[in-house]
């Protein structure tokens, strides 16, 4: 939702702190109460309260407050908090609304006449935004629209006070005017620039010098939070009165502005018996009215929506707050709960299905208890998989559980679940997604099977009769208006703003099935990287797209190119349209992303109008002209387009604001007529870039349109100029027609539903009037969306009796091979791994560490010794292990400058290298000579252990041998001045480990080698080398096997190798914080030992 109501209390706020210097307006006292507040603090904060009369009323997005008694006025502080504790926290009626009263608001009395009160509002419209302004306020104003004074101002302009004063003031008396003019002219500015959509002050108290804003009502652009927030700081979006606020959708509001995906959640009846989880903003909609439809409203529990392809932990974390909802209350009938959906564009329906499966099977035992059967249909890329996957875990649940795919309506379920319907044992699986790849899964009619002949047998209404006529003798005639706009050909190129691949990809695939000669896409633009080539596929080949840093070189080097596909972020959408139109070459922009604030997106469609530009979106999918070009994502996966017949024209256009509605259109279409021929989505916010007429009217003008189809939706009032132009014959082509949203009025409160746009704000903008309208125009209007389907088709089938549409044979489309990353995600393909793994998984829900979950990691407080024994050794090991490992980490990370590995790092960091370069620098000194001797000694000793060798033997074989004996020795270090080190290791290792053969095995060869030579010691590399050993043999958690192949793979170094690293890191560190200069070595502590005499 783009528009959100504000409390009065935030409103005065955002006033008092941002209403520009120099009007005669008074600071706005007030005081906010809670059932949380403390009376002592609140009037140790407002003093005020104690010596001013005073005003109280709700704060709650209640409507005429003073007509339903609900204010208190010239009272006492005393008389004010009794009024308050009366109310705080008791049911209050409002209309067909109760909600408990739970925030009041405190102001100072204003006395003053009733001839001092006046009325004015600020609205916003696609074009300007309004103010009224009427010389009388208060309770009994009436219809401010038919009395009060209007000024219109466009979009992006200022207004005067002179200009007020001449349009709105001209019955005030004239000492106020200039006062009243200056405040309205700098309410209007804050209005523009604190992103305001509503703005109601009724009364508007002016006295003589001063003005008093008594009540206030106002709406925020809540799209515009990134650009207001400064001026805003944290606002507070109530909801609606009779709806309590629940920490759940709290819960997934937060999910929701963390995510790049959609997730919406309203509790409308915590009670309720029917509850719903469906994808897409228009199907969540339609399935709420469904529900109505079939008497389910005073059971339906919640509306909400989850799209723009969540993640699979963001659609388990959304189905868990949902089944936690569910599992709170019994009902004596059960409950149901709807899984559902349209046919997804891009979403991975099997991804998603994941998630809530999680949470399904996480939930059993609740879903049991409570009696719940789930009803379930979707389809889209990998929706086999994803069905698959649901009922398979359906068997193990223990509960009905129903999974039905696109053979299915959409909204078939819905009787199912409410019991209108029967439940079919199997149903028919239409197509397979493995299946596109061989031209016999593309179709079950042969190549010369005419598309979609007349079956039905009625008779002809008069109506169509007339239509088919007229447009008969258009044809006849020679009237095909060929001046209209065709916005998109066989030779359309575009340019693709972002690093959108997939979608760029999915285009390159529709126009190779289309037959296109040339690729659709021939650049892309993306301010984040070097201009270089992408790589894409061509069918088989493999082509290569350019990426351009700069927009001016993108459409410099491709003039060709007249359509701009908009993937750019919702903060920088407006920036890279406005570029885009400073390129007269460009005719069509299709803006995807959603949540632009409204401001900006009115800017852009008076600037696009003035440059003759067509603007698609924002918050769409795009569209689709089959045969020819479809934009980024639409039409879904390549199964689906061969399955909706997309590759070629039929002779239907279609225009709705959802775009995931529009690839159900296509398949209902495809399923009722002989398919489409274009499909628009002009996006669900409240101001499109086009609008539903701009659309029809090009249809209306196409001589290959032969019907037309319009699903409009609750909110805004566009489907009315559809109604006039049926009337005065300005649309004489068949248009089938129907608004979602008809359940909006079945509810006691207001609903926002998953589009800015749909919310009906009168009357006039709901789905049930515009239904009638489109109706009574002369559009087919079905009963429901249930049976849109069948008065498309049937509509479609008096055209083909008419003559008006022939059929044509069917002509299959070529094959275009499947990528390689998606036949494997679907399971078609197989292929050996390139690497294996079993210590890490960072694919699930969160990171696995050798099977226990990063959570865990850190609740478990297993420490850095229990990290290492996770990730290297592929278990948890007892905790002196790990207390092991820590001791030796803190005793090998350091041991001065002066050693070559430190040595190494200083002179690399003094060189001016990076810190990655100075730490390998050092590490490749460690070997046998330094540090390494760790995997020597533990070979040496465990061989000579093992061997039975006595520890003078073993001495003395080594003495013969001529060779040293790894972790004996140390240069300053003796049997008198011992390494504190290696006694701390050795005794924690004498006091922790069970078994220590191979450390008293070292000890006694200490005792033999010390006795020649003090300093010939076990060192710390040698009592960690063996001490090591001693816990692989003796810990219980290796085979004999196990720890033969861990010493023998060098695993026993890499305690030095990374507690060095800690150390080479801080000297590192430590080089760059004393700003140590290049390292040049001096040449005294050089001998140059150079021949005597040069000779040839």
């Amino acid at each position: 939702m783009s528009s959100k109501a504000i409390r009065e209390a935030s409103g005065k706020d955002l006033i008092n702190r941002n209403l520009p210097n120099g009007t005669a307006a008074a600071k706005c006292q007030f005081a906010s109460v809670a059932e949380s507040t403390d009376w002592t603090e609140l009037i140790y904060n407002n003093p005020w309260l104690q010596t001013q009369k005073l005003v109280v009323k709700p704060d709650q997005l209640i409507k005429r407050r003073g007509k339903l008694g609900l204010i208190e006025v010239n009272a006492d502080l005393s008389a004010v908090k009794s009024w308050v504790e009366e109310r705080i926290g008791r049911d209050q009626k409002v209309g067909r609304a109760t909600g408990k009263l739970r925030n009041f608001i405190i102001e100072p009395f204003i006395h003053h006449e009733a001839d001092e009160e006046a009325y004015m509002c600020i609205y916003s419209q696609r074009y300007v935004d309004t103010i009224l302004f009427h010389h009388q306020g208060g309770v009994d104003i009436g219809d401010v629209d038919a009395k009060a004074l209007k000024l219109n101002v466009p979009v992006g302009h200022t207004v005067d006070a002179a200009t007020i004063q001449d349009k709105l003031l001209t019955n005030v008396v004239a000492e106020k005017k200039l006062i009243i003019a200056k405040f309205i002219e700098s309410l209007y500015q804050l209005y523009t620039e604190l992103y305001f959509t509503y703005l109601e002050i009724n009364p508007l108290v002016v006295t003589k010098d001063t003005i008093y804003i008594l009540d206030l009502a106002a709406k925020l652009d809540s799209t515009a939070d990134f650009v207001c927030r400064p001026k805003w700081g944290e606002i507070d979006y109530p909801p609606p009165f009779g709806r309590d606020a629940f920490p759940e959708e709290a819960y997934i509001a937060d999910l929701d502005a963390k995510s790049g995906a959609s997730l919406k959640l309203t509790i409308l009846n915590k009670s309720g018996r029917i509850w719903t989880m469906v994808a897409g903003g228009g199907a969540s909609v339609i399935y709420s009215d469904t529900i109505c439809d079939l008497g389910g409203a005073s059971e339906l529990a919640n509306y909400g929506e989850y799209s723009g392809a969540p993640s699979e932990q963001q659609t388990y974390e959304y189905a868990k707050t949902v089944l936690g909802l569910m599992c709170q209350e019994k009902h004596p009938k059960g409950k149901v709960l709807i899984i559902g959906g349209g046919i997804a564009n891009f979403t991975n329906v099997a991804a998603t299905f994941k998630g809530i499966v999680t949470a399904l099977q996480e939930f059993q035992s609740r879903l049991v208890k409570y009696s719940i059967s789930i009803f379930v249909r979707r389809a889209g890329p990998n929706y086999q998989e994803g069905l698959r996957i649901m009922r398979d875990v359906g068997q193990n649940l223990g509960i009905p559980l129903y999974v039905f795919g696109p053979e299915t309506h959409m909204t078939a379920i819905v009787g199912m679940a409410l019991g209108k319907k029967p439940i079919p044992k199997e149903t028919e699986v239409e197509f397979a997604t493995a299946n596109f790849l061989l031209p016999g899964g593309q179709s079950r009619e042969s190549p010369l099977q005419s598309r979609k002949g007349s079956t039905s047998s009625s008779s002809l209404t008069t109506s169509v009769l007339k239509e088919a006529a007229n447009a008969a003798s258009r044809a006849a005639g020679g009237d095909t208006k060929s001046s209209y706009e065709v916005l998109f050909t066989k030779k359309t190129k575009a340019i693709v703003w972002g690093m959108q691949t997939r979608a760029v990809q999915s285009m390159l695939d529709f126009d190779f099935v289309c037959r296109r000669s040339e690729p659709s896409v021939v650049a892309m633009v993306y301010p984040f990287t070097g201009d270089h080539k992408q790589k894409y596929y061509w069918g088989h080949k493999e082509i290569l797209i350019p990426v351009y840093k700069r927009m001016d070189d993108a459409m410099t080097k491709h003039r060709d190119a007249d359509v701009l596909v908009n993937f750019a972020s919702l903060r920088s959408a407006y920036e890279s349209t406005i570029d885009t139109m400073n390129y007269p070459q460009i005719r069509t922009i299709a803006i995807i992303a959603e949540g632009i604030p409204e401001n900006m997106t009115r800017k852009l469609i008076l600037l696009a109008q003035e440059k003759g530009v067509n603007i698609i979106g924002p918050a769409t999918v795009g569209g689709i002209k089959p045969g020819c070009f479809k934009i980024g994502n639409t039409g879904g996966m390549m199964d689906n387009i061969l399955h909706s017949k997309l590759y070629r024209p039929g002779s239907v256009a279609y225009v709705s604001r959802s775009g995931g509605m529009s690839n159900e259109l296509n398949n209902i279409i495809s399923k009722s007529t002989n398919g489409v021929l274009e499909g628009v989505a002009i996006g669900g916010d409240r101001y499109p870039g086009t609008n539903f007429m701009d659309h029809i009217m090009r249809y209306q003008a196409d001589p290959k349109v032969k019907m037309i189809v319009l699903l409009g939706e609750v909110g805004g009032v566009e489907e009315y100029d559809v109604c006039e132009a049926l009337k005065d014959g300005r649309i004489d082509k068949p248009l089938v027609a129907w608004c979602i949203g008809t359940c909006a009025g079945m509810f006691t409160s207001e609903v926002q539903f998953g589009h800015a746009g749909s919310c009906a704000n009168s009357d006039l903008e709901t789905a049930v009037a515009k239904n009638k309208a489109l109706s009574e125009a002369g559009g087919h209007v079905p009963h429901s969306f249930d049976s849109l389907g069948d008065i498309i088709h049937d509509v479609y089938d008096r055209l083909v009796q008419s003559g008006v549409i022939t059929p044509e044979p069917e002509v299959p489309p070529p094959t275009v091979p499947m990528d390689y990353s998606w036949a494997r995600e679907l399971g078609l393909i197989r292929k050996p791994a390139s690497f294996m793994t079993s210590i890490c998984d960072e694919r699930g829900q969160e990171l696995n560490y050798a099977g226990m979950p990063i959570s865990d990691v850190l609740k478990r407080d297993v420490g850095i010794g229990g990290v290492v024994s996770l990730l290297w050794f592929q278990r948890c090991l007892p905790p002196y292990v790990c207390k092991f490992f820590e001791m030796c980490l803190m005793v090998t990370a350091d041991h001065g400058p002066a050693v070559s590995g430190a040595h190494n790092t200083i002179v690399c960091a003094r060189a001016g290298k990076d810190l990655v370069s100075s730490l390998v620098s050092g590490l490749l000194t460690v070997g046998d000579r330094f540090g390494g001797a760790l995997d020597g000694a533990a070979r040496q000793f465990s061989e000579a252990y093992d061997s039975g060798l006595h520890p003078m033997e073993f001495v003395n074989a080594m003495r013969k041998k001529g060779q040293l004996i790894m972790g004996i020795g140390h240069r300053v270090k003796s049997i008198n001045n011992p390494d504190m080190r290696v006694k701390i290791i050795k005794e924690f290792v004498m006091e922790s480990f069970p078994a220590k053969p191979l450390l008293n095995y070292a000890l006694e060869v200490e005792k033999i080698t010390t006795s020649k030579k003090p300093n010939l010691i076990l060192n710390v590399d040698g009592v960690i080398a063996v001490s090591f050993v001693d816990l692989l043999r003796h810990s219980g958690s290796f085979t004999r096997e196990e720890a033969q192949e861990y010493i023998e793979m060098g695993a026993i170094n890499s305690l030095f190798v990374l507690g060095r690293s800690i150390g080479f890191i801080g000297h590192y560190m430590d080089q760059k914080r004393l700003k140590q200069g290049l390292y040049r070595h001096p040449w005294d502590d050089i001998s140059y030992v150079l021949p005597e005499q040069y000779t040839n």
